[in-house]
This record gives C-alpha cells, sequence and structure tokens, in this order.
C-alpha cells in the first residue's frame, strides 16, 4: 500500500460520500473541519447536475459546512465549460432533460436553451431546433422531454450525457441514476452520448486546473468504483473508495483497476489525514 503523504489537494464525491440524499454521513463536519486545519484543498466534483452549485453550498450549510461555489464542480457545469470551448454558445441551441443543475450553467455561459418539440424540420426554412442535446438527472423527466430529445438527436442534434451513472444512492435506498435515462435515449436513437462526468477525465482535469496543483499531489474520493476511481485512474492521479455508497469490497475481486486506498467513510479519511500531519 501507498504511503499518505503528499497530499495537497483533493477532489471530493458528495452522493455516497458526504451524504445520503438528505442525510449527511457522520464524521461530515469534522472531516472539513480537518481540511482547514490542514490547509488542503479541495475542489467537490460530482457527477450529480440536478442542482446548482450555489444550491449545494446551501444544502452543505444546513449540514453544517460552510463552503464556497468556487469549490463545486458539477458535471452540470463541467458539460456547460467544455461545450463553450467548442462551440460558439451564442450560435448554439441546446435542449436539456435536467434541471436548474444543468441548464443554468449553459445560460450563464450564453447558450439558448430550446423547448418542447421545437425540432428542425427538413421543409422549413427556419431552424428552430437544438443544435445539441444534454441530459443530466431529472426528476421531473416526462414523455414530452424523451420525446423532444429523440426527435432532435434523430434529426442530426450532438449527444451530450452530463455523466452515466445508472444508479444513485439516496436516503430511500439505491435507485436510478442518468445513465438510466441515456440508455432509453440510445436505444430510441441509435445514437451514443459523449459523456462528460467521470470516469472521462474531462471533469477531473477541470478540478485540477481549479485547484492549481500537479496530479502528484491531488487525491480523488468516491465511493463508485465505476466513475469515481476509474476517472481518477484515467487522470494519473490517486484515489480513496470509501465503502459508505455504491461500490463494495467484493466488487474490488473482479476489477481489473484499483483505488490506492479502500477505507470504511470520511470519519477514517479524517483519522488518516490527521496522522499524516502529525508525522
Amino acid at each position: 500500500m501507498q504511503p499518505f503523504t503528499n497530499i495537497r489537494a483533493l477532489i471530493i464525491d458528495m452522493d455516497g460520500v458526504l451524504w445520503h440524499g438528505t442525510q449527511p454521513i457522520p464524521g461530515l463536519t469534522e472531516f472539513f473541519q480537518t481540511l482547514a486545519d490542514l490547509k488542503i484543498r479541495f475542489i467537490l466534483a460530482t457527477n450529480n447536475a440536478s442542482l446548482t452549485p450555489g444550491q449545494y453550498v446551501t444544502k452543505l450549510v444546513q449540514m453544517g459546512v460552510t463552503v464556497t461555489q468556487k469549490q463545486i464542480l458539477t458535471s452540470g457545469t463541467a458539460t456547460a465549460l467544455y461545450l463553450s470551448k467548442q462551440v460558439n454558445p451564442a450560435e448554439t441551441r441546446v435542449f436539456v432533460i435536467g434541471v436548474d443543475g444543468a441548464t443554468q450553467p449553459l445560460i450563464d455561459h450564453g447558450f439558448t436553451l430550446t423547448g418542447l418539440y421545437e425540432v428542425n424540420n427538413d421543409n422549413d426554412t427556419l431552424k428552430i431546433g437544438a443544435d445539441i442535446v444534454v441530459c443530466g438527472k431529472d426528476e421531473t423527466l416526462t414523455w414530452d422531454k424523451l420525446a423532444t430529445a429523440t426527435l432532435n438527436i434523430r434529426a442530426g442534434a450532438k449527444f451530450i450525457g452530463t455523466n452515466a451513472d445508472t444508479t444513485l444512492p439516496t436516503e430511500h435506498g439505491i435507485t436510478h441514476g442518468n445513465g438510466a435515462i441515456l440508455a432509453a435515449l440510445e436505444v430510441a436513437t441509435g445514437v451514443t452520448p459523449t459523456i462528460i462526468g467521470k470516469p472521462e477525465p474531462i471533469i477531473y482535469q477541470q478540478a485540477l486546473a481549479l485547484l492549481g496543483v500537479e496530479p502528484d499531489e491531488t487525491v480523488a474520493i468516491g465511493d463508485r468504483l465505476e466513475t469515481d476511481i476509474l476517472g481518477a485512474v484515467r487522470t494519473g492521479i490517486r484515489s480513496i473508495m470509501v465503502l459508505t455508497g455504491i461500490s463494495t469490497k467484493d466488487d474490488l475481486k473482479v476489477a481489473d483497476y484499483q483505488p490506492t486506498w479502500v477505507m470504511p467513510d470520511i470519519s477514517a479519511i479524517t483519522k488518516a489525514l490527521r496522522d499524516q500531519a502529525v508525522l
């Protein structure tokens, strides 16, 4: 096992690591106090695109933790940033399956959002449909939203998924994630989406840039082997898998990649960080 040293920054997942739905995981406030005491920089990087950074700030305040919006990177904000470097937002129309966390970053970057059943027709000279379809976690998902996304993708719109998590840990248990919505659209259109969130390196690379640190000084923390940990491996950074979310020790036995460390929860990480500081 690698020594638990040279840690200047953390990229931390949220669902299954810091909380289950609205329930904080024990040791949450102590964990963030330790980061402050040890002057360890961090970015909270989540595949969940349902909330804006501001809404995540409010959620954490309600759990007794104070962070800034600049310390939060969602797959929604990562998607908007990525697309803004690929196309001219002022000339690009986007249809979104998702709520504030997916729509607001696109609006902030200057994209035009399209509505239900606004689809380009070969017989029309006026283009009212979307150039891009973005799909994120959406608890207000409807048949009409799925139909509009399908029609636009079949008409040639680029298909983007904020993340491909098939499941989501909640206070009620494990339920479906955004990957389930992507699967429905892929079956309906025959088009495979481009994924921005973990395990693709894009969101981790953006987090490293925001932190201003080197990869070998950074550790990713996550609960999901096939996203958080695989994303860290692909990015070339160390990782900690906690056992409070989706993946289990049994999953590790059949994986062809591994986290650097496995810990039961954030309280164990808190202790390891403090022990390292004493050495």
